[in-house]
């Protein structure tokens, strides 16, 4: 692909910020970011499992290409679609897996790359969230082994560790098992809308039941973070169930550890 190389601002429409990186440093750091993410070691996703995506700052954005693997994606694995396109498809209903595939693939703002994955809606409402411009979808084990049980994301819902609240926030959204794609990205868009009526901003985690994760981040950093913290968080989880169940922490420290001057500032230094 041609190298691309002028300036673009990165979310100053939703910060105010004068933040600027090039572009090609976006889809570098994306990369890097994938690699990080589909590190056999980490079990957090294998084989095609998983995508990224990152906000370009002009209306259209970065995300993984179908078929390709997060470990060893290269420049070539990532395609770059218009946001508006994206949310046109999603206005219409009753549409074929033809009618997606060939929707993704005029989305494309270069139609020689690749189809982007069915994912892309995913990605597309998470960016628009306010101060969010990069996306990891992972699919952990350890989180899965949780997600997959009679349980489903009834244990995440409550905290216990205060690093854990610090990354990855004092509220994940939940989303119950939705056919990936299209439908999967309508039953989104609606549980982003209340999540932040409720809460005043975009979730740092989504939990899908019997599928994965998907972390929303100000940084490619802040994804890493919450998706390692998540993955810390289900393992110790998994464990206290040897040990007579979960001690979780009374609300009111919650509540505490989550707004405590320290801990925000140690959560800015962080990403």
């Amino acid at each position: 692909m041609d190298k691309l190389t002028y300036n673009i601002p990165i979310l100053n429409s939703r910060t105010g910020k004068d933040t600027y990186m090039e572009e090609e440093n976006i889809l570098s750091e994306l990369i890097q970011l994938s690699h990080e993410l589909g590190m056999e070691s980490r079990q957090l996703a294998i084989l095609g499992e998983g995508n990224t995506s990152a906000d370009c700052g002009d209306g259209t954005f970065w995300v993984k290409a179908s078929g390709s693997q997060l470990g060893t994606i290269d420049e070539n694995g990532f395609s770059r679609v218009h946001f508006q396109a994206v949310f046109e498809l999603l206005k219409k209903d009753n549409l074929t897996d033809l009618d997606i595939s060939d929707g993704l693939r005029n989305a494309l703002v270069n139609k020689t790359q690749r189809k982007p994955s069915v994912e892309t809606f995913l990605h597309a409402l998470c960016l628009t969230q306010p101060e969010i411009a990069w996306i990891g979808h992972t699919h952990p084990v350890s989180v899965n082994q949780i997600l997959c049980s009679r349980a489903g994301a009834e244990p995440f819902l409550r905290h216990l560790f205060p690093d854990e609240i610090v990354v990855c926030g004092g509220a994940p959204l939940v989303i119950p098992y939705v056919d990936p794609g299209l439908v999967l990205a309508k039953t989104i868009q609606a549980s982003l809308e209340r999540y932040l009526d409720q809460y005043g901003h975009a979730p740092r985690m989504i939990l899908m039941v019997n599928h994965g994760l998907v972390v929303l981040g100000k940084t490619a950093r802040e994804v890493l973070n919450i998706t390692q913290m998540a993955d810390k968080f289900a393992k110790i989880l998994y464990g206290t169930y040897a040990f007579g169940g979960p001690g979780y922490l009374p609300a009111e420290h919650v509540e505490r550890i989550e707004n405590r001057l320290d801990e925000r500032d140690r959560r800015k230094a962080l990403t």
